[in-house]
């Protein structure tokens, strides 16, 4: 009877080993637990060597049971890969995709194109379309007569600075040169019949972002000079800048404080710098990187030639298929016409794009060693309209809400009064652009920027995500070409209605 009760936890732990519930229990007792008799203290001494042999063991035993549950079972919870609670953002090959079925898409109608028109590039045609006269340059003259603008705020500027004129005649004259800025040019635009159409958007182009520099150039000096009085501090009253001292064979940057930056040099680097938004002191690159100057420049050369080839080739026979349509009403073949211009539209539109605010920007900073090299932002994963607006053009954005936004903010104008006077503000400049160097007045532009606003307030409440996102690429892929056959259509019936009507679609 002794002997059964000894032997009893020896047979009992031999079935423990068998059995797979209480194996776990087996283990514990050999990694460390007292065992209940001196026999199985005897049996499972803690020494090395034992436990791990049975650590590996068990290892085995848990290698080989994983092996089975694999044999037997092969799902899991898992959501599909194109479902958005599945956390997955590799779509690398479905955008190289898209790469691809562009590029076919495009050199099938580019070939068609082609095919039908033969070559329609000529170098010669985009001279004569800035110089309809060879002896006559009203554009650059225009562009030139610009400096007499310039120099009458840095005189007006260096006036309020001494105290020779008060406040409110300062502001007088700044008014009347913002304003001559923006009628002279407009004004000899309409009047002078040499003045070709892109000629006139050029030169127009000018000087909407000169007005838009001597704004702020106005309101920092003011800002300036509020801040003098302010602290009360007496500072240097010397219309020179200080000498720049030399290092290592270049002219160190200096801090330039107020009215010192009263200079022709300060002045003309913010004029040709790629900002519209003035400093005294702007932040400054160490050097010129020659390679990423060249790099630019070679953009800048060959995106241009391929801006005006594709519209040559592309758009303009298009446009001029577009008219008879347009002229008989005929609704499904305007929208056909509409959607096919749309894809040169759109493309030539990402173009200028990269070669505006990235090559050219960045190729004039550079030769200026300016620093700030936010032109744009990710506007391309914009879920809402003012997202865009705010992110595509950071010149214009930072200016907007600098000279124009907050200020009206701080004399107590609420925040969608001040927002849609912005985007008023950008209608008329968009209008301005347009209509004074086509010498008629249709407010399509005008319109089309204003139908933004009903637009971004049905994205943001009824569209989120991808949605919206698709929103704001079909309003930039749609919306353009029909401004574009608005005017074309109104300017060819105004100019060339006969020729328009011979035209075969």
């Amino acid at each position: 009877m002794g002997d059964r009760y000894e032997r009893g936890p020896v047979t009992r732990r031999r079935r423990t080993t068998i059995s797979g519930e209480t194996a776990g229990t087996g283990s514990k007792q050999a990694n460390g637990n007292q065992p209940a008799t001196a026999e199985d203290a005897g049996t499972h001494c803690p020494v090395k060597g034992d436990k791990a042999r049975d650590t590996s063991a068990a290892r085995k035993h848990r290698s080989s049971n994983d092996v089975h549950k694999d044999k037997l079972r092969c799902h899991r919870l898992q959501e599909s890969l194109l479902s958005s609670e599945s956390g997955y953002s590799n779509y690398r090959g479905i955008l190289n995709w898209c790469v691809v079925m562009l590029v076919l898409s495009n050199a099938r109608l580019f070939l068609e194109n082609l095919i039908k028109y033969g070559i329609l590039v000529d170098p010669i045609q985009v001279i004569s379309l800035f110089l309809k006269d060879p002896y006559s340059w009203p554009a650059p003259c225009l562009i030139i007569a610009s400096n007499v603008s310039i120099m009458a705020a840095l005189y007006t500027e260096r006036r309020l600075a001494v105290g020779m004129i008060s406040e409110s005649v300062g502001a007088f004259l700044h008014c009347v040169n913002l304003a001559a800025v923006l009628c002279f040019p407009s004004g000899t635009v309409l009047i002078m019949t040499s003045m070709t159409p892109v000629g006139g958007v050029f030169a127009l182009a000018v000087y909407t972002v000169l007005f838009l520099k001597l704004y702020s150039y106005k309101d920092v000096n003011k800002w300036c000079r509020e801040i003098r009085q302010a602290k009360a501090r007496m500072l240097s009253r010397s219309n020179s800048c200080p000498s720049v001292p030399k290092a290592n064979g270049r002219a160190a940057h200096c801090h330039v404080t107020y009215p010192g930056n009263l200079t022709h040099r300060d002045i003309y680097y913010f004029v040709f710098a790629p900002t519209l938004c003035y400093e005294l002191n702007f932040p400054r690159s160490p050097r010129i990187r020659k390679r990423f100057l060249l790099r630019r420049l070679f953009e800048m050369l060959f995106l241009m030639q391929l801006q005006v080839g594709l519209i040559q080739q592309w758009m303009v026979p298009t446009i001029q298929n577009s008219m008879k349509p347009f002229q008989n009403m005929d609704l499904s073949r305007m929208v056909e016409r509409l959607l096919k211009l749309a894809v040169p539209n759109h493309f030539i539109w990402l173009i200028f794009f990269y070669w505006f605010f990235h090559s050219s920007m960045n190729f004039v900073a550079e030769l200026m060693q300016f620093g700030d090299r936010e032109f744009y932002r990710d506007w391309w994963n914009s879920e809402t309209v003012p997202y865009f607006w705010a992110n595509w053009n950071i010149p214009v954005h930072k200016w907007c809400l600098r000279h124009f936004y907050k200020p009206m903010l701080r004399r107590g104008v609420n925040k969608l009064t001040a927002q849609l006077a912005v985007f008023l503000v950008s209608a008329f400049f968009h209008e301005y652009l347009v209509s004074f160097p086509l010498k008629m007045f249709r407010l399509w532009a005008f319109m089309g920027m204003m139908v933004q606003i009903p637009l971004a307030m049905f994205v943001g409440r009824f569209l989120r995500g991808n949605y919206g996102n698709a929103a704001v690429w079909i309003s930039l892929i749609i919306g353009q070409p029909i401004a574009v056959l608005m005017y074309v259509h109104d300017y060819y019936v105004l100019h060339y209605r006969g020729m328009s009507e011979n035209r075969t679609v």
